[in-house]
């Protein structure tokens, strides 16, 4: 008996299945599951149809850099030529003002179409209102987001973590830090070149003294480290608070900083009589006088690389990025280079179609092979580096990728308009005798004073 009832309840519900079945089958539900499938598929179309594909006619977009150092050269390299190639019918044209202009002054009476801008100028074009929200063109491109290295990619998104989560921008590339050596200096003075091993600063210290001499009227400089800022990078060290915007700088870390910023000061004939004390990539490209420059890559390739086509070359090379002791596997912040859709733009889709295309596999490869680190996740594209920029040829272009670079501190709103402190205070340190402490307790002083009209003029963020 009951075996048969078990039965019964099999068979029922065969049944009901099979009514089921037949209830989606038919002609009414059928018609209206097709109808669903119309609907999707038309708000797909729809959704294509909302914007007008890159190269389906013909278009003059333009492009606006507002910090970062950015060549002729690497623009038509890395951007224009590799759109026209793909897309004859599409041009990009960059926008260069004069050296005196503002951002701020370019932005209120031009319109390009993208923005490429470095991090330490994110906030200032923030506060001018250019930069376009990009997350509604990144879903509607179906722009993969995931490629992008979590080292660049959460700095951008940590800009706006607080305020409402806007993405302004798309990483480019990421701007890391390499130790420059002059050869030909080296030579001179008997000097063993340093190798892939990253030093201490101890190390490379001692070295700079070995190179910081006259010779035949002519003093070479054995060390230039972009001083307290660029120093301050090997640690990650913000300049002013992230909640209080009040200065940073009382602190173990900066501390550390400062005082070795004073020994280099004090290498026997680094501080010329005249009293020249900062020396930068002029010195060390041009007058071929510094024998060591620690500095970021997009400082100084695409400069060679120009330098070299006016016919002007010398014997130089890379090292890994020195730090102190205790961060040895570590190198300096990558900074980010990026691009952005300009809010008023009259060709957003466009533009960002053309960041797209420059973020793809093929687009991130012809930077890589020009002297950019890829901003894409990529090891085969790194292998790559350098190949195709004459400047590069035969340098030891694997010691870039030796170390872990830093993810860059939060660039608060007020940084960009104190960092002037901070070169008064490598001032205070080479010429005017302040002792480290005077010389931090000066700085934060003239920050916080700097701070208090920044709340008035900027707000708190």
């Amino acid at each position: 008996m009951k075996k048969l009832t078990i039965g019964v309840v099999i068979l029922m519900l065969f049944a009901i299945l099979g009514a089921c079945a037949s209830k989606d089958n038919t002609p009414a539900n059928k018609a209206e599951s097709n109808a669903n499938k119309q609907q999707e598929t038309n708000a797909a179309v729809t959704e294509e149809a909302d914007f007008k594909k890159l190269g389906d006619e013909p278009l003059t977009l333009t492009l606006f850099s507002t910090s970062g150092t950015f060549p002729d050269v690497e623009f038509n390299t890395l951007i224009a030529d590799p759109i026209k190639k793909k897309y004859p019918n599409v041009t990009i044209e960059r926008i260069t003002p004069a050296a005196t202009t503002t951002n701020e002054e370019v932005l209120s009476t031009h319109v390009p179409d993208i923005i490429y801008s470095s991090s330490s100028s994110h906030q200032r074009i923030i506060r001018t209102g250019a930069y376009e929200d990009l997350r509604e063109l990144i879903k509607r491109h179906h722009f993969d987001e995931s490629r992008i290295k979590p080292i660049l990619y959460d700095y951008i998104k940590d800009i706006t973590k607080d305020k409402g989560g806007e993405i302004y921008a798309i990483p480019f590339n990421s701007n890391q830090h390499i130790l420059y050596y002059n050869k030909d200096i080296f030579d001179k003075f008997g000097v063993p070149y340093p190798t892939e091993k990253q030093l201490t600063w101890d190390e490379v210290l001692d070295i700079a003294a070995k190179l910081t001499r006259t010779e035949n009227g002519v003093q070479y400089i054995g060390l230039s480290v972009d001083n307290l800022t660029g120093l301050a990078k090997g640690l990650g060290l913000p300049y002013v608070d992230h909640d209080t915007g009040n200065a940073a700088l009382d602190t173990p870390d900066w501390l550390r900083v400062f005082e070795l910023n004073k020994r280099i000061f004090e290498i026997p004939g680094y501080v010329t009589p005249e009293h020249t004390w900062n020396w930068g990539r002029d010195q060390f490209m041009k007058d071929q006088i510094i024998g060591m420059r620690v500095t970021w890559l997009a400082n100084m390739i695409g400069p060679l690389e120009e330098l070299r086509q006016q016919g002007v070359e010398f014997n130089w090379d890379f090292a890994p990025a020195p730090n102190f002791s205790d961060q040895l596997g570590k190198t300096r912040e990558a900074q980010i280079h990026s691009l952005s859709v300009n809010s008023q733009s009259k060709h957003k889709d466009e533009a960002f179609q053309v960041i797209a295309e420059i973020l793809s596999d093929e687009g991130q490869r012809i930077l890589s092979r020009n002297g950019r680190v890829p901003a894409v996740i990529n090891p085969e594209l790194e292998k790559e580096y350098g190949l195709d920029i004459p400047v590069l040829q035969g340098k030891a272009v694997q010691n870039v990728f030796i170390g872990e670079p830093l993810q860059e501190h939060y660039v608060h709103p007020y940084e960009l308009e104190i960092t002037t402190r901070l070169t008064e205070a490598a001032e205070d340190l080479a010429i005017n005798g302040l002792d480290v402490n005077s010389a931090i307790r000066k700085a934060t002083e003239a920050i916080n004073k700097d701070v208090e009209t920044l709340r008035t003029t900027i707000g708190d963020k």
